[in-house]
């Protein structure tokens, strides 16, 4: 499972699980820690909070996950059930390296890595800001459209 937390520049953080591994909460606040580790590493003088963005699976809205987005004072967008219309990784980000993946294979768990770290690096700063761009077109278009799902 690859899991991948990016923003208008790029990828910010991306790990790849074992296999058959599942997320609960206490893996996403770790992997939440290290996204914030990064981001102040990356963005020193950062003097703003991050406006975060994921959807309503368990992990993403239990109380400890709630716990840790307030310890890291990130403002989360509200997101409403079940609308992939509205996650730039699904409708921008995933959907493209779904394309790029099709009919390829890999031999081991390293080559995927070097793989995709060549395709993330691959894609220039406008590929990223067109995905975050896109959110707030999608945005606009569900408020006006009485919160219905808009489809991709």
């Amino acid at each position: 499972m690859l899991c991948v937390w990016w923003n208008i520049d790029g990828p910010v953080h991306w790990e790849l699980l074992p296999r058959g591994s599942t997320i609960n909460a206490a893996l996403y606040c770790d992997q939440l820690r290290r996204v914030a580790a990064v981001l102040k590493a990356k963005y020193p003088d950062l003097n703003y909070p991050v406006v975060f963005l994921h959807d309503n699976a368990r992990p993403h809205v239990a109380q400890a996950t709630k716990t840790v987005l307030g310890e890291l004072g990130w403002d989360v967008l509200p997101h409403p059930p079940y609308s992939p219309d509205l996650a730039p990784s699904d409708f921008h980000l995933f959907l493209s390296l779904s394309s790029a993946l099709s009919g390829i294979s890999f031999n081991d768990e390293a080559e995927l890595e070097n793989w995709l770290r060549q395709w993330f690096a691959s894609k220039d700063r406008a590929f990223y800001r067109r995905g975050i761009g896109k959110l707030v077109e999608r945005w606009t278009e569900v408020v006006n459209n009485g919160g219905e799902y808009i489809g991709t």
